[in-house]
């Protein structure tokens, strides 16, 4: 009879088999050695860089002061966290007589003609390049480096742009671990603290709503927004209103929960009322449910923590190097080994990989080379959405089978023309195909002969964003074909209201999108997954205060608004379209909070 360690080569051989890092471990704990990243950027530690950090509350003048800096320099990148600021920065630079492009992961808008680089370029963070010479260089919202998704980007940038001069921007909360950051660098860090002047401002959707709520002749008082708003646009608004206080996170386990919103977000969310040289000097911050009052306060009473870790994510070289030791390895599989063998400082965290791996192992089947397919799972894509992950499968085969994706052939995926929407159920459709439609673009600017029609891509998709505003306008009809049920809430002009409406001749249009943890600024709702849980009641409201039994009088009745506030409203709205309407007693005082988290009662 045999021994038990006859068994052993056995096991071995078969352990070998379902784990094949064992021959190769130490190898690839080399490779996924984290603890030094600023060595990443070569071109970045050749020079001596000034480290200039603008920290303070929102609308302190940080982020303006950078900014002019920018604009004086005879080169100059702009880093920021939405594709809104960084046209934004695009605009005032030219319009300053500064030729700056625009790059985004959809879209590049070169000055010149003939489409040569200026010296200056307002970037999505993510799409700041690391290689190229500036004389300055600003990062804004330095606080995002701790985001579990999004964290690397910030990181990549703070430690690999080549500029002589870098502006960074953000909470006094980042200022720590920067210095501690720098000091890996051999770079010191002058920290400039900025104390806020006014009561703050707001950042929305879409560019084209954004100009239409910050002008004064439009009669768009309202924007809907998630807690999006926190990162910086410029929006002139008087009042927001938290519809929740929780939010879904992803914890340290990659796990989703619900959890309460941080100080520094409710910050960066409240400060927003009220904004230097807009109509409303003084903010107005409160909660559509009174209950969430005194836990607002309590929030925004509290010393916002001091951001502890930088984020960091598996480079293509990195993963490139792992299949080489790991050749008959899925990509979803490499990045597994790589993070669960990485090492990482303390100064630093593996953001999450989860939509990396989901659009991994969608695409799995499909015969495409390592750094193609790595590529594809960075796209941003809404991966709630079946016709979006269809629609990028179907890209990724279409690839695959090296066949370039042409405007016909995108035309007969999505059927376009396509006509209004007469249901709610197609806005959302419809807003999936614009997302379909940036995904092209993401993938053209990587891709440029496999997605050839770019031109002729972004002219379709201005003309469905004019059909979806045929939807918004109409959003009424719409909740009232698709028959369903909901909770509305109404919300007051001038208003950062987060389920907003908008007042018509003789209605009232209500939206609600969902409510966790979103706050919503506007006329219109925001595109993309927030739509796809999307309910609505209808209820047949007449104009403001017109009947006892009104939607107005049972939005005070439940305590959503205060007859104060209703009054307004009417008077706003009345005003508007040139009527007089009568005032109504008022139930009680209304009970505020200013921006600054102050209780404010009226006397």
């Amino acid at each position: 009879t045999g021994h038990v360690d006859d068994l052993f080569p056995y096991f071995l051989r078969h352990a070998k088999q379902v784990f094949p890092m064992l021959d190769c471990m130490e190898d690839l704990r080399k490779i996924s050695d984290l603890r030094l990243p600023a060595n990443w950027y070569p071109e970045a530690r050749a020079i001596q860089r000034k480290i200039i950090f603008h920290a303070g509350p929102t609308n302190s003048g940080k982020t303006h002061h950078a900014i002019q800096r920018f604009l004086a320099a005879n080169s100059g990148v702009y880093c920021g966290p939405l594709k809104l600021l960084a046209h934004e920065i695009y605009q005032k630079s030219n319009d300053a007589g500064v030729p700056c492009d625009l790059v985004t992961g959809e879209e590049r808008s070169f000055v010149d003609p003939d489409g040569r680089q200026s010296a200056h370029v307002a970037c999505t963070i993510e799409m700041c390049s690391v290689t190229t010479p500036y004389e300055i260089a600003v990062i804004d919202e330095i606080q995002m480096i701790k985001d579990p998704s999004r964290g690397w980007a910030w990181t990549r940038a703070l430690l690999g742009l080549c500029a002589e001069e870098i502006h960074i921007c953000g909470e006094a909360a980042a200022i720590n671990l920067v210095m501690e950051l720098m000091f890996d660098t051999g770079e010191e860090v002058e920290s400039r603290i900025r104390r806020k002047i006014v009561r703050n401002k707001v950042q929305g959707t879409k560019l084209a709503q954004a100009k239409k709520f910050n002008d004064p002749d439009d009669p768009c008082k309202i924007m809907v927004a998630t807690d999006a708003i926190g990162m910086g646009l410029n929006l002139s608004i008087k009042r927001i209103i938290f519809n929740s206080l929780v939010k879904p996170n992803i914890n340290e386990k990659g796990e989703k929960e619900m959890d309460r919103i941080t100080t520094s977000q409710a910050l960066q969310i409240a400060g927003r009322a009220g904004r230097f040289r807009s109509a409303f000097k003084e903010g107005e911050v409160t909660t559509m449910n009174r209950d969430d009052l005194p836990v607002l306060q309590e929030i925004l009473s509290k010393t916002v923590e001091p951001i502890e870790a930088a984020g960091l994510h598996p480079t293509a070289d990195q993963i490139e190097m792992f299949a080489y030791q790991l050749p008959d390895a899925t990509l979803s599989n490499l990045i597994d080994i790589f993070v669960s063998l990485s090492q990482v400082d303390g100064l630093y965290f593996v953001c999450n990989i989860d939509d990396f791996k989901f659009l991994a192992d969608m695409i799995q089947h499909i015969p495409l080379n390592l750094r193609v397919r790595y590529v594809f799972c960075t796209a941003p894509i809404n991966r709630k959405h079946p016709f979006v992950c269809t629609s990028f499968l179907k890209f990724a085969r279409q690839f695959s089978r090296n066949e370039p994706l042409t405007f016909e052939w995108l035309c007969r995926h999505i059927n376009w023309p396509l006509v209004p929407p007469k249901n709610i159920k197609d806005l959302v459709h419809l807003e999936a195909v614009h997302d379909v439609l940036d995904l092209y673009l993401w993938l053209s600017y990587r891709f440029m002969d496999m997605f050839p029609d770019v031109s002729l891509v972004r002219e379709i998709q201005i003309e469905l964003d004019s059909i979806i505003q045929i939807g918004v306008k109409n959003i009424t009809r719409l909740i009232r074909a698709s028959d369903s049920i909901s909770t509305t809430i109404a919300a007051g002009a001038e208003d950062a209201s987060v389920h907003g409406g908008t007042w018509t001749n003789e209605r009232i249009n209500m939206e609600d999108v969902n409510s966790k943890g979103q706050v919503y600024i506007g006329s219109r709702r925001i595109r993309g997954s927030k739509t796809l849980g999307y309910r609505a009641e209808d209820y047949k409201a007449e104009i403001p205060g017109k009947a006892g039994d009104s939607l107005s009088a049972r939005l005070v009745q439940q305590g959503h608004l205060t007859a104060e506030l209703l009054q307004q409203l009417q008077e706003e709205w009345a005003a508007s379209h040139g009527l007089q309407t009568p005032r109504n007693a008022t139930t009680q005082e209304p009970s505020k909070i200013t921006s600054k988290g102050l209780r404010k009662k009226k006397k």
